[in-house]
């Protein structure tokens, strides 16, 4: 089955919104204020079935109360613009969000985020291990950080 296209729809941003740093195998999650300009790194989300993903995601958004739902989309370093092999996955999960949940979904480049968020944990003194449970929900953040820097004023929709 085809992948819906993304179409704009002009949403506020006004309100709390939730970030996903979606893997195969954990997702991280922040949660932020557009008016405020602040992300904050939230959760991982470490189970691997999409029931116990769909239930953990389906209790954070009944605790927060999110206007918008923002995923990381990944894209190769450099020119070229060629989709990367976790792109169409995370489009899916996008589609799945907003399925489920019928809240705005918009994507962020996480380029480098995970990269970025390990050399955070690093510098602020934590080993590697304790660094693993945290990476993703602080790359979560930095793609909210993106979004902030970057598409705050308008939202996206997948189509249904």
């Amino acid at each position: 089955m085809p992948e819906a296209a993304v179409a704009p729809m002009l949403a506020s941003a006004a309100g709390t919104i939730l970030a996903f740093d979606f893997g195969e195998k954990r997702i991280g999650v922040a949660v932020g204020e557009a008016e405020l300009d602040q992300a904050h790194p939230l959760t991982v989300i470490q189970a691997q079935a999409n029931a116990e993903r769909f239930a953990a995601i389906a209790a954070l958004i009944a605790e927060w109360q999110p206007a918008l739902l923002v995923v990381g989309m990944p894209a190769h370093l450099g020119e070229d613009d060629r989709p990367h092999t976790m792109a169409a996955r995370c489009r899916r999960f996008a589609n799945q969000l907003h399925g489920r949940f019928g809240l705005p979904i918009d994507f962020a480049d996480e380029r480098l985020t995970s990269l970025d968020a390990e050399a955070q944990l690093r510098e602020a003194g934590i080993d590697a291990r304790e660094a693993k449970q945290h990476v993703d929900a602080l790359a979560a953040a930095l793609i909210l950080r993106t979004y902030f820097a970057t598409h705050a004023p308008h939202a996206h929709h997948p189509n249904p």
